[in-house]
């Protein structure tokens, strides 16, 4: 039988089986929650994701549009985190369909049986009714984007280097996020929203109108009572925004950022009782089915749908205690709004009314338009009752806490301005709410000390304390140090190379080749007590393999999946395909390949890359050994941490400027470093002549030819930050080009800090230094790096020859469908 009719003891699980789909912010929380006391052991928990990378801390997405920060920064578990707490992860593929009569959830790769299960579907953002937004087909048209995940944020970089101007829809809090993160790319940015003033579902108009006037002087260009009518372009590229007046708005990039919707098609299509989300009584328990919960932004209570951090978590805490049993009498009462934020690098505190609604009510307001802050207070018979704060964060803790725990108000001037007081525990409630995203007391703050905590780091570990949007953290230091009582101890944690292993760089590869230790294994026993940390893996084997070569011993499962089968996982879990093209040249016969390839093996996309090259998109992890076999080309390393692809113009043997053969020289270079392990992906260009074509100038490595030789520069970047590379040195002959720029990349190999780009290096170490170093050989260092670079050149193998011969039996196999309960007992 498959359908689970059968009900003798020998079809029967040993422990109930939690499935549960959605794998954001409060399904992470919920597991967890069930984790700290011991919960998940009692179930069989499979997690089902849309997304491939799992859960991450969705109100850091800004930092990656502005800062350029990794996506693992913002991770909040890990795939080796899902290992050690025994949960299937299957992450990548959405949730299809529910069959509630059997208990079964269809993915991609089959039946999943629960006999409890949890929606966290999350929310989808609202596309508002814009000519030329949708195409056809249902997706966005090019040069159009949301705001909403990590993938939207790697297309948004991807296309900011060609981008002057842009246009964000919307001026709500995604919106206002986007359009800061844009500023920092140096394009101008123009914001167009309908209403009347920004924020307007949480500030007034006279809070509206100071940030506004606080966002203008950063150089944002605001258009308040504006409604977007269509995207005009080509099919290839948008070229402004038409608005309702007529008027129109010159855009190379377009974010849409209106608003969320929940994601109920799921639980509606299997007929669970749905309004605007998925409802839910107090056990976060649907009407419909006593089997299924929901929680977070998918879910509604008692008639209300929160968008909010904080009421997920609250939730979770109350779902894990019921499945847990750790308080079977837990019942969710519903969240008082309240939030402490940064909105475009400006505090911001609100909380529960924006004005008066009962005659008993008063306001207190205060302003300094031109400084940007703006405090008004709801008051209530002595109690907050609601608040906005803007522009000044010394109060906003104390007024959550006032406004959470409803105590009778100290004075009123106390509230709006600085106190002279020094001592912020002493003069606050130690009930009160710090950390409003992971509901943290200051009192845990004081336990946390006294417990032993005497690092910043390990109280945040500890009570997770401005681990989420991470306003909180002044405050937080604030009262750690008052707790402590003394300067906090330095955290060794800082200088380690991977936070696995306490030692930094310099100490454990000294300790590596003295001990010999050749796999990460083998260094986690050896010099991490045995406790293997799946954060710290890649780090590790990317540094054994630059110090052992052929002599690294390769554990796969320290691999990410990309290096593991050697091909860069999209978001769908097919995979890129991106064959070298030396220099940029391709052969014609190369050219028939890669069609012949496309065809036979139905690629969906061929693209032509921005590093001259070809990429074949939506390859199956099955039919990768085919496809290189089929191209008979080398890989081009467009997956990993290490050199990629030298960049070139045509130079002097076609271009009547060049003044040096940049392809020959590009050629060499790209010949002589492939697939060469790096902290971080290095590029390179080569241009023939001043004008720069190849763009050498912000690469990790460029080369430019000059009437007297070749510059060399290094340290650029043209990404999520612009960085004008420095000018290392001149020299004559090409060849003292290959052996420099051998010399950077040792040093750089050794020197760097795992996934540390270039530039960022370059900026450390300073280029005076790196002259001193790799040009006049100040320290004798010189020899020592040209051999280290000869050995790592003269390790080289091409990864995709493992398509014949594969490391492991199920390298390039997909996932097994996890059978159904009658077929694995």
């Amino acid at each position: 039988m498959r359908n689970g009719s059968q009900q003798g003891p020998r079809f029967r699980p040993k422990r109930p089986r939690l499935v549960v789909v959605g794998a954001g912010m409060a399904a992470a929380r919920l597991l967890e929650e069930m984790q700290s006391v011991g919960g998940l052991e009692a179930w069989e928990v499979t997690l089902i994701g849309e997304e491939p990378s799992g859960a991450y801390n969705r109100i850091l997405l800004s930092t990656l549009l502005e800062k350029g920060q990794k996506p693992e920064t913002i991770l909040l578990q890990t795939p080796e985190w899902y290992r050690q707490n025994g949960i299937r992860a299957r992450l990548g593929r959405p949730a299809e369909r529910i069959d509630r009569n059997q208990r079964l959830v269809f993915t991609a790769e089959g039946a999943f049986p629960y006999d409890r299960l949890v929606l966290s579907t999350g929310s989808q953002p609202i596309l508002p009714p814009i000519t030329g937004l949708v195409e056809r087909g249902g997706g966005l048209r090019p040069g159009a984007f949301v705001f909403r995940s990590i993938q939207d944020c790697e297309r948004i970089l991807a296309a900011a280097p060609d981008v002057q101007r842009a246009v964000v829809i919307g001026g709500g809090l995604l919106g206002l996020e986007a359009a800061h993160g844009l500023l920092a790319h140096r394009m101008e940015v123009h914001l167009v929203h309908r209403e009347g003033h920004l924020m307007e579902q949480q500030l007034d108009p006279t809070a509206g109108a100071i940030l506004q006037g606080v966002l203008e002087r950063k150089g944002l260009r605001i258009h308040l009572g504006a409604q977007s009518q269509a995207i005009l372009g080509t099919e290839e590229r948008v070229a402004a925004i038409r608005l309702a007046d007529g008027s129109t708005l010159p855009a190379d990039l377009v974010i849409v950022a209106t608003g969320i919707r929940p994601n109920v098609a799921l639980a509606q299509a299997c007929g669970l009782p749905v309004r605007r989300g998925i409802l839910v009584d107090d056990q976060l328990r649907s009407p419909g089915d006593p089997n299924v919960h929901a929680l977070g932004e998918c879910a509604e209570h008692a008639g209300r749908v929160y968008g909010l951090v904080a009421p997920a978590w609250e939730q979770a805490k109350v779902l894990a205690d019921l499945l847990t049993s750790r308080n079977p009498e837990a019942r969710y009462q519903g969240s008082r709004i309240a939030t402490h934020l940064k909105v475009s690098g400006v505090h911001l505190t609100v909380m529960g009314k924006k004005d008066p609604s009962e005659p008993e009510e008063v306001v207190v307001q205060y302003s300094e338009p031109q400084a940007g802050i703006y405090k008004k207070l709801v008051l209530r018979e002595n109690r907050l009752v609601g608040a906005i704060v803007l522009g000044d964060d010394s109060k906003g803790a104390e007024l959550l806490g006032l406004f959470d725990l409803q105590i009778p108000l100290p004075p009123i001037p106390t509230l709006l301005f600085p106190s002279s007081s020094s001592s912020l525990a002493a003069a606050a409630s130690d009930d009160r709410k710090v950390c409003f995203c992971h509901s943290v007391s200051q009192k845990a703050i004081r336990q946390a000390v006294e417990s032993g905590c005497r690092t910043l780091r390990s109280l945040c570990e500890r009570t997770r304390a401005s681990t989420g949007c991470g306003s909180c953290k002044p405050e937080v230091e604030k009262l750690f140090r008052e707790f402590l009582g003394a300067a906090p101890e330095e955290d060794p944690k800082a200088h380690y190379y991977v936070p696995g292993v306490p030692l930094a760089k310099s100490e454990l590869v000294a300790e590596i080749r003295r001990r010999k230790l050749r796999s990460v294994s083998a260094v986690f026993r050896e010099l991490a007590g045995g406790r293997e940390d799946g954060a710290s893996k890649p780090g590790i084997a990317s540094l054994l393999k630059s110090l052992w070569k052929d002599q690294y011993e390769d554990e796969r499962d320290a691999r990410h999946i990309n290096d593991r089968v050697h091909a860069n996982v999209q978001k769908d879990n097919t995979y890129s395909v991106v064959p070298r093209i030396y220099g940029g040249i391709v052969t014609p016969s190369e050219l028939r390949r890669i069609a012949d390839v496309a065809e036979r093996y139905r690629v969906p996309m061929v693209k032509i890359t921005g590093g001259q090259r070809i990429d074949l998109l939506g390859v199956s992890r099955e039919l990768l050994p085919a496809v290189w076999r089929d191209l008979g080309m080398p890989s081009g390393h467009a997956y990993t941490k290490a050199f990629r692809t030298c960049k070139t113009c045509v130079g002097s043997e076609f271009c009547r400027f060049g003044l040096g053969d940049s392809t020959a020289l590009g050629i060499a270079l790209e010949k002589r470093f492939q697939g060469l392990e790096t902290p971080a992906k290095v590029k390179m260009a080569v241009s023939g002549c001043p004008r720069n074509c190849a763009e050498a100038t912000t690469k990790d490595l460029g080369v430019v030819a000059i009437e007297s030789g070749w510059q060399i520069y290094v340290g650029g970047a043209a990404g999520s930050r612009v960085r004008a590379a420095d000018l290392l040195t001149t020299v004559s002959d090409p060849k003292d080009v290959v052996r420099i720029a051998g010399r950077f990349l040792a040093y750089y190999q050794a020197n760097a800090r795992y996934a540390e780009r270039s530039y960022l290096f370059t900026e450390r170490i300073g280029v005076k230094r790196l002259q001193a170093l790799l040009v006049e050989d100040a320290e004798g260092e010189a020899q020592a790096l040209d051999r280290e670079i000869e050995a790592a050149v003269a390790s080289y193998r091409d990864p995709w020859q493992e398509g014949k011969k594969p490391i492991e039996p199920r390298q390039f196999q997909s996932s097994t469908p996890l059978p159904l309960a009658e077929e694995s007992r």
